[in-house]
């Protein structure tokens, strides 16, 4: 985006409105003892064409997604992105904010909103979708504030495989509401089902659980949503969106509120975001869902319509007793999954999925057979996998970055030898082999 800096006239045009004499009587309200008086010991000053050289190669030290063969994992994935997604997102009809604040101007920003709703909802066989959050952590720290407004109970059971990311998250946002949280172990990679067993009580609000894991494995999702709702808690799935073309979809299994990152529905891999909150609920939970919802509706002509609706929940009409302090949408974003799920359809996203699946089986054996390799985990697994290694795994993201591959994060247990390993279908058999060659041997 373009920085167009204004000239002496219009900042002295901008005092005259706002109705003062120079900068100084802006600023009068600021104590003196913050003022800065001395100069900031800034560089000479460049003309735009020296900025922009300037910022360019600034910009050249940043690595590239483009200039690297891409297996790193851990919450963000190098999927295929069809053209037609930026082309569509692009039009000047939908290149709005990414999040539009006032999308009761728009017919055309509620539907997408509803036909988004609507995918999300059939692709997670859940009830109801909201317009879409922040990011997957973000969603999964409402579904637990959410969970808990529902039981009104204060304690919350958290697989120990979950994002750690995710479960910072959990501990900033939810944890500030006075709930307690209790780690489930893990064991071989997946959530100890005797030890989630063994912290049910009627004080515990709900199950949090993700499937695949951080570490891709699959979790026995089915006896945790049975667990949870034995014990009148609400069982909450995170999910990716890509594995549900070939596994058993939230609303199977029973889950009462459905979260996830929406970034592999068509968002491209961008230093950290914007990316996309995926929430889902059953129909009962359906006043309590937090953020945006779209419905459709018909006018006083019957023609179809389309308004934001069930916004007693929200934080500008209920204020503290707000179920959210989100009332907003990740918008653009949105539309690009929109676009991506259209495309796509049932048939593209489960064969994105089995394509996935393939490939990282191949690259986990190839490496696991290498010496000094194995895989960590002996659990079935979807899109990546975590391998032991030879030498510390910091060191060797590090050693293959030079060599033109991206892969980790790594697992600090056990012994820092541990490196998680992501494969998508854009992978093909000629990179994977190229990166068991790089590999150093053990």
């Amino acid at each position: 985006m373009p920085f167009l800096p204004g000239t002496d006239t219009d900042r002295e045009e901008m005092l005259r409105a706002i109705g003062v004499s120079d900068l100084e009587a802006l600023l009068a309200n600021i104590p003196e003892e913050l003022k800065l008086r001395e100069g900031l010991p800034l560089p000479e000053p460049l003309s735009e064409v020296e900025v922009l050289s300037y910022l360019a190669k600034l910009a050249e030290n940043n690595a590239q997604i483009s200039s690297h063969t891409c297996f790193a994992g851990g919450g963000a994935y190098d999927h295929f992105i069809p053209s037609a997604v930026s082309t569509v997102v692009s039009r000047s009809e939908f290149l709005t904010a990414y999040t539009p604040y006032q999308a009761e101007v728009s017919q055309g920003t509620l539907q997408a909103i509803y036909e988004y709703q609507t995918m999300v909802a059939r692709l997670f066989r859940m009830d109801v979708s909201n317009a879409s959050m922040y990011d997957g952590a973000s969603a999964l720290a409402e579904a637990v504030r959410l969970a808990r407004e529902v039981t009104r109970r204060n304690k919350v059971v958290v697989a120990g495989t979950i994002n750690p990311s995710y479960r910072s998250v959990l501990r900033t946002v939810a944890g500030a509401g006075g709930l307690e949280f209790q780690n489930a172990k893990v064991t071989d990679g997946v959530t100890d089902i005797s030890s989630a067993r063994s912290l049910m009580n009627d004080e515990v609000a709900a199950i949090v659980v993700q499937h695949p894991n951080y570490y891709g494995c699959l979790e026995e999702v089915r006896e945790l949503s049975n667990l949870a709702h034995e014990h009148g808690a609400l069982f909450v799935g995170c999910v990716d969106p890509v594995s549900l073309g070939v596994l058993d979809p939230p609303g199977a299994y029973d889950a009462d509120i459905a979260v996830g990152e929406g970034q592999s529905l068509g968002i491209p891999l961008s230093f950290g975001g914007p990316y996309l909150g995926l929430f889902c609920t059953t129909e009962k939970l359906v006043r309590r869902i937090p953020g945006r919802l779209a419905g459709m509706t018909v006018d006083k002509d019957g023609n179809r319509g389309f308004t934001l609706t069930l916004q007693t929940r929200e934080q500008q009409i209920r204020r503290a007793k707000a179920t959210s302090n989100i009332c907003t949408n990740q918008g653009l974003m949105m539309l690009c999954s929109t676009v991506y799920m259209a495309l796509m359809g049932k048939t593209g996203i489960r064969e994105v999925a089995r394509l996935t699946t393939q490939k990282t089986h191949y690259l986990a054996d190839r490496i696991s057979g290498l010496p000094g390799y194995e895989l960590m985990f002996d659990k079935p697994y979807f899109r990546e996998f975590v391998i032991k290694t030879p030498v510390a795994a910091g060191t060797l993201v590090e050693t293959l970055a030079d060599k033109g591959f991206l892969l980790g994060p790594a697992i600090p247990a056990p012994a820092d030898h541990g490196l998680l390993v992501a494969v998508t279908e854009k992978r093909s058999r000629q990179e994977m082999d190229a990166l068991v060659e790089a590999l150093p041997r053990g």
